[in-house]
């Protein structure tokens, strides 16, 4: 069975990557290994210059994988925009429950929105919407929840993503 794959968008600086980090710890003490992947729409560069991997990359390596004892580190040149499920049948361990993806707003994955002013600050379709988190009211057909309610927003996701028993 796929891994399942939740969204959690919102604009810029509206809080997604805080509240992320804060539902982790919740859903890794209810027992689920999670695996997040985020949606650089302008672009990174995590390498540092003058390292091996830089200096591998720069010399022409399409692909740069850093392996070290318990971690893997890989930088590779993409032709296109990647779908997540893409990412997650080719790169990630069978063994994750559920995979957090930062960004994907258009696509048609579950979705929590996370709104700082008011709702439409970034369009996203209602089809797969979950949750909305926002410290402000807003009139939504799903549950709303307060950015601090980390514990109800990890309560719904695994209603919504239970757990699959280990084979």
């Amino acid at each position: 069975m796929a891994i399942p794959i939740l969204c959690v968008v919102g604009r810029s600086n509206s809080g997604k990557t805080t509240l992320i980090e804060r539902l982790i710890p919740e859903l890794v003490q209810a027992g689920y290994r999670v695996a997040t992947v985020k949606h650089a729409g302008h672009g990174f560069d995590l390498d540092t210059e003058g390292k091996d991997s830089w200096r591998h990359k720069r010399a022409g390596a399409s692909t740069v994988i850093v392996l070290a004892r318990g971690s893997l580190a890989m930088f590779s040149d993409v032709s296109e925009q990647i779908k997540v499920e893409e990412i997650r049948d080719r790169y990630l361990d069978h063994e994750i429950d559920l995979i957090i993806a930062e960004g994907w707003k258009s696509d048609d994955y579950p979705k929590i929105v996370v709104v700082r002013d008011q709702l439409g600050e970034v369009p996203v379709s209602p089809q797969g919407l979950l949750a909305v988190v926002s410290n402000e009211p807003v009139d939504v057909p799903v549950p709303r929840l307060h950015p601090d309610d980390v514990q109800a927003l990890s309560a719904l996701i695994i209603r919504h993503f239970p757990k699959l028993p280990v084979a």
